[in-house]
């Protein structure tokens, strides 16, 4: 990510239980970020202000849950955009999860870096195109999870279905300006494969 792209106020708070991990992904964001990190979800909730623009979130951690954090967060209103990032394998759970995006650990550096940058080019969206973009990632975790009997068998995944196609309609009339954008074609790939 360019450093022009990056404002004083562009935060990302890394949260692992896991010390060595956390610093490792600190390590990977700090060219272009200004990083925190917080071992446990006491900690996370502690670095929270208007400032952190994206947050790694591990889910399994002792104490405070990183899904306890992720309602805490979305409880509290900050504008941010959250990112699992976690060694849980997805199941059909994360469908009413407030997150962005979710990434199963192990995590490449790259991989880690371009969805942090993808999730906060984000911020600047509408409502209906973060929501579109967050159950659209949502259905490609649960695609590379589940078999097609296990997602058509789940009510809820329908249901998730349902609504993006319901939000596509919306989305669909903003495309002229949004059309070279990456990650606005990765979303509609996403949804025709």
């Amino acid at each position: 990510m360019s450093s022009e792209g990056v404002s004083d106020a562009s935060v990302v708070l890394v949260v692992d239980d896991e010390p060595q991990l956390a610093e490792l992904f600190a390590a990977w964001l700090n060219d272009d970020w200004d990083v925190r990190t917080a071992h446990n979800g006491e900690e996370a909730l502690a670095a929270m202000n208007g400032d952190v623009a994206v947050v790694l979130l591990d889910r399994r951690m002792p104490g405070k849950s990183g899904d306890e954090v992720l309602d805490s967060i979305r409880e509290q209103d900050y504008d941010c955009r959250v990112i699992m990032v976690t060694a849980v394998d997805p199941d059909f759970d994360i469908i009413e999860m407030g997150f962005d995006d979710y990434l199963v650990k192990p995590v490449a550096n790259d991989e880690l870096t371009a969805t942090v940058e993808r999730v906060y080019q984000r911020r600047e969206y509408d409502e209906t195109m973060r929501e579109y973009y967050s159950l659209a990632s949502k259905r490609a975790v649960l695609e590379t999870e589940k078999s097609r009997p296990e997602l058509e068998g789940n009510e809820e995944f329908r249901e998730l279905e349902d609504r993006l196609t319901s939000l596509r309609k919306s989305v669909d009339e903003t495309i002229d300006g949004l059309n070279s954008h990456e990650d606005f074609a990765a979303a509609f790939r996403d949804l025709d494969g």
